[in-house]
């Protein structure tokens, strides 16, 4: 690629984020805190609930993945959007809210884990009277959470939590195309943000499969066996708390209504010329992107994948985000699916896996219970956006708080 032309592509290609959490958007200024915490690698910020003059009756939700610190006025606005405004409901009830953010969303959740730590322990020592904690987290910090409770438990640190709370959180794993993390490192030349997000600690972490390269062979990145052994190491879960939590996907087996092996995305032009992306399908030597253009030419395969894009779950705009900058840097982009899967069922509620169709499609509903590593959660009953808190999530999350 002559190096003018890699200069007009670089300025052409804006940055390519993958936006994990219904609240990153843009958001009406974030109600004020009634007080702010400074935490190791992070900040909360906390809401007294109606009628309290200080922390009384503690929540605390810790933010999810992406690049950067948090947001905080987009997450006021996913737990306070409408019509739903679930923080508004949660203070008439007396409840506080405590909102846990990071400097850096995309670090180690290991890492992060010490923040969540820490405001636990000045909730606990903020708090007036004795009523116990609910902590949890959307999406990656439900993970946050669950490890920082449970290390807590293994060090005896008493965390004086009763309810422990995910809310779409990938326990089993998050998926990401291989085709679209594919295009993120093939179009790094360009411009890397999504190639570095998608190759961050935590990304490493949650995926289910990860690739580095467009050439790379589709495995469970390391980072994320050493977090599932640091899990292990801890418990797995915390003992002391109930264990709630719930899923933006169904739980009937119900397809999402993308088929495998299908084009999702094409573009012509003109620095990626007939290229193409395809929905994931099972079986071996699946061609998953076709990728051509001023940066040359890759051919990408899996093997023995799900139909994981498919899946029932929770929903992101994972081709419809790159669609729309492509768009913007002038190519001609055809989008036939905008939104897959991104973390299933399965893997929000903790029951059987994610590695095949019969566990990926499995009618939950039919499933004893006591199969969920949770003691009791919620499948939504129609197919809503990753981490979204609908009416009906609301609903049963604020029906199941501790008196």
């Amino acid at each position: 690629m002559a190096n003018q032309d890699l200069e007009r592509a670089r300025q052409a290609i804006g940055p390519i984020g993958l936006v994990t959490a219904a609240g990153e958007r843009p958001a009406r200024p974030a109600q004020a805190a009634d007080d702010e915490w400074p935490l190791p690698g992070g900040t909360a910020r906390v809401y007294y609930g109606q009628g309290n003059r200080g922390v009384t009756r503690p929540v605390l939700l810790s933010d999810g993945f992406n690049s950067g610190p948090t947001d905080f006025d987009a997450f006021w606005e996913h737990v306070d959007g409408a019509p739903h405004r679930f923080a508004s409901r949660l203070r008439e009830r007396g409840r506080d809210l405590i909102l846990i953010g990071f400097d850096e969303r995309s670090a180690s959740i290991l890492n992060n884990a010490r923040a969540a730590t820490a405001a636990i322990q000045r909730a606990i020592a903020e708090r007036l009277g004795d009523a116990r904690l609910v902590v949890g987290g959307f999406s990656m910090g439900g993970i946050v959470t669950r490890y920082a409770l449970a290390r807590s438990e293994l060090e005896r640190i008493d965390h004086q939590t009763a309810v422990y709370l995910s809310i779409d959180s990938p326990h089993l794993g998050a998926s990401v195309p291989i085709a679209l993390q594919a295009i993120a490192h093939h179009l790094a030349p360009v411009n890397d943000a999504l190639s570095q997000q998608l190759n961050s600690p935590a990304a490493r972490q949650l995926l289910w499969r990860h690739i580095e390269e467009p050439t790379a062979v589709p495995a469970q990145d390391q980072a994320r066996t050493e977090l599932l052994e640091q899990l292990h190491r801890v418990g797995d879960w915390p003992r002391i708390p109930r264990l709630l939590g719930v899923a933006n996907g169904v739980g009937d087996g119900r397809r999402n209504g993308v088929p495998p092996g299908v084009e999702a995305l094409r573009s012509n032009g003109p620095y990626l010329t007939d290229t193409r992306l395809l929905t994931q399908a099972g079986g071996r030597d699946r061609v998953v992107a076709e990728l051509r253009g001023l940066l040359g030419e890759v051919t990408v395969r899996t093997d023995d994948f799900p139909d994981i894009d498919g899946a029932p779950g929770g929903t992101l705009d994972s081709f419809g985000i790159l669609a729309d900058t492509l768009k913007d840097a002038g190519e001609n982009v055809d989008v036939s699916h905008r939104s897959i899967g991104f973390v299933p069922t399965p893997s929000a509620v903790a029951i059987r896996g994610i590695e095949t169709n019969d566990d990926l499609y499995a009618d939950i509903t039919s499933l004893p219970p006591e199969d969920s590593q949770l003691d009791d959660f919620l499948t939504s009953s129609t197919p809503t956006p990753h981490s979204a808190l609908t009416e009906e999530i609301g609903a049963w999350i604020l029906d199941r708080l501790p008196d």
